[in-house]
């Protein structure tokens, strides 16, 4: 018989981990506060999955951490899978995403492993929009991590960027420089005459003050705690690459901090942060460039977060069950970056490459 999630929020947070047993299947999957904006019955994931070889399905729940596309656990007889329907991507622009993955996971790097159906395409439909099943990771996100988890998430940001160097695909990051600049555009209506002066004030710093020689390449561009598992203190899965992009790689590093190494007051934890840049380092060598554009960077992923937040806050999209994130977070965070000036935490006595 096939059985849906319940509504626990809680245990659905640490994404892509345990399935969650479960009342009889209603007729769609609804979970209190979750982002899936295209529902599905049971009797159309069985038929579309009849196009795989993973045999027939026996549960399947909605994800809460999402909040670009519909993302759903399936239990069939023949394994855990991931089912992903996508709400903005075109299926033109999905092949950059999909083929990263499987280069990724060829390369020793834990990423959900797309799987391709009877006609060997990655690729598929449902509901009229182009959908996926990947590879479900074991592990567990870490809310609060130790030293020893921003360390392992540090080395393994590096060992990402070191393998998708051979990656033939190239895309512009989508959250870049020019959609920060439209974004702002959007949202600053809905901003009181601070929050508008912050941000036109963040976007002229960014304009004059970022570096353009910075090394670059694919970076992941979303890798918050809750896009990554954990078996222990070892990285188990990376998730969510529907951001990934070329973009600079320090831009990565910063997204990563701003969110793993954070401070309730929006500070940064010089310990955790330490730990983290440390670890990358040890991989991929920063350089005397990065270490010099290290504030400019932290204050663009912080923008960049706060534009997103504004954008989904005061122009959301419908859908069933939509998340709806504090826009006042990421702007707590970019004010303390401000603050801090340079003073931010580093390295201890790196050597950075030339």
């Amino acid at each position: 018989m096939f059985r849906s999630g319940s509504s626990v929020l809680s245990d659905l947070v640490s994404a892509f981990c345990h399935l969650i047993p479960s009342p009889p299947l209603a007729t769609r999957v609804r979970l209190i506060a979750m982002s899936v904006f295209t529902s599905v019955t049971a009797e159309q994931v069985s038929i579309w999955l009849k196009r795989y070889s993973l045999g027939a399905l026996e549960n399947f729940v909605g994800i809460a951490e999402g909040v670009q596309n519909s993302n759903f656990f399936l239990h069939t007889s023949q394994g855990a899978y991931v089912l992903t329907i996508f709400e903005q991507l075109v299926r033109d622009e999905l092949p950059f995403y999909v083929n990263l993955m499987a280069h990724l996971a060829r390369h020793g790097i834990p990423c959900p492993a797309p799987l391709a159906n009877r006609d060997n395409d990655y690729l598929g439909e449902l509901q009229g929009k182009p959908a996926i099943i990947v590879s479900r990771l074991a592990g567990k996100s870490e809310a609060t991590p130790t030293l020893g988890h921003c360390a392992a998430i540090g080395a393994m940001l590096a060992n990402l960027h070191l393998a998708a160097q051979s990656y033939g695909g190239r895309q512009a990051h989508s959250r870049g420089r020019v959609w920060c600049r439209e974004t702002a555009a959007q949202v600053l209506p809905f901003l009181d005459d601070e929050g508008a002066a912050l941000l036109r004030d963040e976007l002229r710093y960014q304009a004059q003050h970022r570096p353009g020689d910075l090394p670059r390449g694919v970076i992941h561009a979303d890798l918050f705690r809750d896009n990554v598992l954990f078996d222990g203190e070892r990285v188990s899965g990376l998730l969510d690459f529907y951001f990934a992009g070329v973009d600079d790689l320090l831009f990565d590093l910063a997204v990563t901090v701003n969110d793993w190494c954070i401070e309730t007051d929006g500070a940064l934890d010089a310990e955790r942060t330490g730990a983290l840049l440390a670890a990358y380092h040890a991989n991929r060598p920063l350089t005397v460039g990065e270490r010099a554009a290290w504030p400019t960077l932290l204050r663009a992923a912080a923008l960049r977060f706060w534009l997103s937040r504004l954008q989904d806050f005061h122009r959301p999209r419908s859908g069933d069950l939509v998340v709806r994130r504090d826009p006042a977070a990421y702007r707590t965070i970019l004010l303390a970056r401000i603050a801090a000036g340079i003073d931010l935490p580093w390295i201890a006595s790196p050597s950075p490459a030339s």
